[in-house]
């Protein structure tokens, strides 16, 4: 399966650990959409869509089944944040 598209839909600029929300096109066939990006602990990682239990709990809707590919995704998708903060950074310099 190729990652096809990666589109940062929000950043968010304040202190908080949420930085970003992304959407990502698989074989340019499926679109999964409301994968977050997390700083926490001066390391970047993505939060997989997901949605909470009558328990209190959550549980993600999508996931990636292997570390391989999950790494694929996160690095994906992280790359895809660093590029939209600094077109977002330059365009607020010009």
């Amino acid at each position: 399966m190729e990652i096809t598209d990666i589109k940062i839909r929000k950043l968010f600029n304040d202190e908080g650990p949420m930085k970003a929300i992304a959407s990502v096109t698989f074989d340019n066939q499926l679109a999964v959409h409301d994968i977050k990006v997390i700083n926490a602990r001066d390391k970047f990682f993505i939060v997989m869509p997901s949605r909470k239990n009558p328990d209190g709990t959550y549980r993600d809707i999508v996931h990636p089944i292997n570390a391989e590919f999950r790494s694929r995704l996160e690095d994906g998708v992280i790359d895809a944040y660093e590029r939209s903060l600094a077109e977002s950074a330059a365009e607020v310099q010009e």
